[in-house]
């Protein structure tokens, strides 16, 4: 995707400069899960210090209204306040993910965006592409606004798009490995030909790595473990969003391009003798 124009003199605004997902504007380019923190508190103050206006909840291990008993997500990270998307984490089927889909939007009260993941299988995470098609099709007929979680395959990408998905976010490493980025080439591939967000979503371990995967381009990154499994998850958080902002900004203003050889940083000639 081509670099947007940001104008100058003045710095980098996010307001000029959006994430659009689904015809939405969205200031931060950092969307974070709500799995693994200790408690709700931290959940919050996590997400509140990661400027998040994007949540992902877990419908299958998160309670959204479904258990009037438990406490309720929704009452630290109200709708109000931010965009709720709803995730089919722990689904292996076209099936079931669909299913989870439309339980979320009648809890939801009719609420479109969501987040497809449909697994191959338990020790890797790795998403099973074939079902993860198959039910991309269905929900994108059935009204839904679908972000889908994929492998980092240019042409399975792609695919994806044209089905009608909204944002396409392929992995960057397996799911909570903190691996960081190990698809540099084909992360590029993928950002180069898509007309919709690229978000990675999966595999960064600490804030470099995020700030890479915004200096190749990716519209956004989504991650929950890199926070929440850190030993100072609200610290954590404000790293990586700082380093989601400086990874646009530099994606914005162009890099140098890399020589074997040196270049002074002062003019030669001219120079006094």
């Amino acid at each position: 995707m081509n670099r947007p124009s940001i104008p100058w003199p003045g710095p980098h605004s996010a307001d000029a400069d959006p994430l659009v997902i689904a015809g939405r504007r969205y200031r931060s380019r950092l969307l974070t899960g709500t799995g693994k923190f200790k408690d709700q508190e931290e959940t919050r103050f996590a997400t509140e210090a990661a400027g998040a206006e994007i949540v992902t909840v877990a419908i299958r291990r998160t309670n959204i209204g479904q258990d009037a008993g438990q406490p309720n997500l929704l009452d630290v990270l109200p709708p109000t306040k931010y965009t709720i998307l709803p995730n089919t984490a722990g689904c292996y089927s076209a099936d079931d993910a669909v299913r989870t889909c439309r339980l979320a939007r009648e809890l939801l009260d009719g609420h479109a965006l969501t987040k497809l993941e449909v697994l191959g299988d338990p020790r890797t995470l790795y998403p099973n592409m074939p079902e993860t098609l198959k039910a991309a099709e269905v929900l994108v007929r059935d009204g839904f606004e679908v972000m889908v979680y994929c492998t980092d395959d240019p042409i399975q990408c792609k695919r994806l798009e044209e089905i009608g998905c909204v944002a396409v976010m392929p992995l960057a490493a397996p799911i909570g490995s903190g691996l960081g980025i190990q698809n540099r080439w084909s992360l590029l591939e993928i950002v180069e030909q898509a007309r919709v967000p690229i978000l990675v979503d999966a595999g960064v371990g600490t804030a470099s790595d995020a700030a890479i995967a915004m200096e190749l381009g990716c519209d956004g990154v989504l991650m929950n473990t890199a926070i929440a499994s850190a030993k100072n998850p609200v610290l954590m958080a404000s790293a990586m969003r700082k380093a989601v902002e400086a990874g646009r900004e530099a994606y914005l203003a162009g890099r140098i391009p890399r020589k074997r050889n040196a270049s002074a940083s002062s003019p030669v000639d001219g120079t006094i003798a």
